[in-house]
């Protein structure tokens, strides 16, 4: 049996919640899909610049799965930014 996911603590609630490419219709665009909780992940570790215990410690999760949630979020951000993909920021397993 699974282990539940537990919900993850985020402080921030972001007011843009789409990118895309400039001058490629939303039509042929790819969407790639940024939880929540990874756009906290990556506010904390790289916008804030905290070291990976303290983020974890603040989005109340543990270090390993902090680290797993950054891993996620840096690939999909990398993966749109390399390849022309929309980012859409939604869902998750967070509350406030």
């Amino acid at each position: 049996m699974v282990r539940p996911k537990l919900c993850r603590k985020v402080r921030f609630n972001p007011n843009v919640t789409y990118f895309k490419p400039r001058g490629i219709p939303l039509t042929e665009l790819e969407e790639i899909i940024i939880n929540i909780d990874e756009l906290e992940a990556i506010r904390l570790k790289d916008l804030k610049n905290l070291e990976q215990e303290e983020c974890a410690k603040m989005m109340k999760i543990s270090q390993p799965t902090f680290h797993r949630l950054i891993l996620s979020a840096r690939k999909k951000i990398s993966d749109a930014i390399v390849n022309g993909k929309s980012i859409k920021i939604e869902g998750g397993n967070y509350k406030y």
